[in-house]
C-alpha cells in the first residue's frame, strides 16, 4: 500500500485527498532563431560542417490563406448581402470547401506596415481576389510564399550545391553560394543568393518580378522587393523559418515574417505532382474554342 501511495503520489496525487498537479517546469526563454537556454545542434549535412536540411518540408499554419492575423470567414471574396456579407457570386457553390481557415498570423507586429497608396492596392486587390490572384491562374508562387502554401516542398543538398523544388506548379530555386551579381532579369522566384551563420542557412532573395502575391488575401509587393530568409534547425524535424522583408515603395518600413517548418518522416516524406497548369487551361482558354462550353 505504501508502495502504491508513493507511485501515486509521484504522479501528483494525494491519496484520500484532491489531486495536486505536478510541479511543470518552465519553458526556456527563446531569443534568436536557433538560441535557447540549451542551443539545439542538428546532425551534420553531407559537407560534414553544416546542419543537414535535406528533406521534404511544410508548415502547418494557415498563412496561405492570409499571413496576418484573421478569424474564419465564409470565402476569400465576399459581397454585400441583406443581413450582411455573403460569399461572392463566383464563389457561393464552393460552401464550406471555399471557407477560410482562421489563423494567428506569421507577421511580427500583426499588422504589415503598407504605406496608405500600397494598402488602398492591398484592399482592391482582395475585394476581386478571384480575378487577380496569381494563384488561380497557376503563376509560379514566388518567395516567401512558395515556402508556406499547403504543398510541400523539398531540399536537396551536397558538400557544395543546393536546390528547393517546390510541388506547387514544379516551381524550383537554385541556391548559389557564389554571388554572380545582380539577376540579369527579374523572374517569378528570382535569384537566390545563400551563406551560412553558424548553423543558419541565410539565403536573399531578389530578382523578383511585382506579379506575385504573399497570400490569398491580397498582400502583394513591387519589383523592388528584398527578401532575406533564415532557415534555422531548432529540434529534430523541425526548422525556424524568418524572413526580412524590405521595399520601400510599398512598406514604410522594413518587416519580418517567422513560423516553423516541419520535416515529413513518414511514408509521404516525397513531393507528388501539382503540375496545374493543365488545370487551368479551360479557365484561361475556354473562351477561345470554337464551340465554348455551356
Amino acid at each position: 500500500m505504501k508502495r502504491i501511495a508513493a507511485a501515486l503520489a509521484i504522479a501528483g496525487f494525494v491519496v484520500g485527498g484532491h489531486a495536486q498537479a505536478a510541479p511543470v517546469k518552465a519553458k526556456p526563454a527563446a531569443g534568436k532563431a536557433g538560441q535557447a537556454a540549451v542551443a539545439y545542434r542538428a546532425p551534420r549535412g553531407p559537407d560534414k560542417i553544416h546542419p543537414d536540411l535535406n528533406g521534404v518540408w511544410q508548415v502547418l499554419n494557415t498563412a496561405g490563406w492570409n499571413i496576418e492575423p484573421h478569424p474564419a470567414s465564409a470565402a476569400l471574396q465576399m459581397r454585400s448581402g441583406p443581413f450582411g456579407p455573403v460569399p461572392a457570386k463566383e464563389v457561393v457553390a464552393l460552401g464550406a470547401v471555399g471557407a477560410v481557415p482562421a489563423g494567428l498570423g506569421i507577421v511580427e507586429g500583426g499588422e504589415i506596415p503598407y504605406t496608405a497608396e500600397a494598402k488602398k492596392t492591398r484592399d482592391e486587390n482582395k475585394a476581386d481576389w478571384i480575378h487577380k490572384d496569381p494563384e488561380i491562374k497557376c503563376y509560379l508562387p514566388g518567395v516567401p510564399r512558395a515556402n508556406y502554401m499547403t504543398h510541400p516542398f523539398q531540399i536537396f543538398q551536397s558538400e557544395k550545391q543546393m536546390l528547393f523544388a517546390y510541388e506547387y506548379a514544379g516551381a524550383v530555386r537554385n541556391i548559389m553560394f557564389n554571388d554572380p551579381g545582380p539577376a540579369p532579369v527579374d523572374s517569378w522566384m528570382g535569384q537566390s543568393v545563400a551563406h551560412w551563420e553558424g548553423d543558419t542557412l541565410v539565403v536573399v532573395v531578389t530578382g523578383q518580378n511585382d506579379s506575385t502575391w504573399f497570400d490569398r488575401a491580397g498582400n502583394f509587393h513591387s519589383s523592388d522587393l528584398k527578401v532575406v530568409e533564415r532557415y534555422t534547425p531548432t529540434g529534430p524535424n523541425v526548422m525556424r523559418y524568418e524572413a526580412q522583408i524590405t521595399d520601400p515603395g510599398t512598406f514604410t518600413r522594413p518587416w519580418k515574417m517567422s513560423m516553423n517548418l516541419y520535416r515529413r518522416v513518414g511514408d509521404d516524406n516525397r513531393l507528388g505532382q501539382f503540375k496545374c497548369v493543365e488545370f487551368v487551361e479551360e479557365l484561361m482558354y475556354g473562351h477561345l474554342r470554337k464551340n465554348p462550353l455551356p
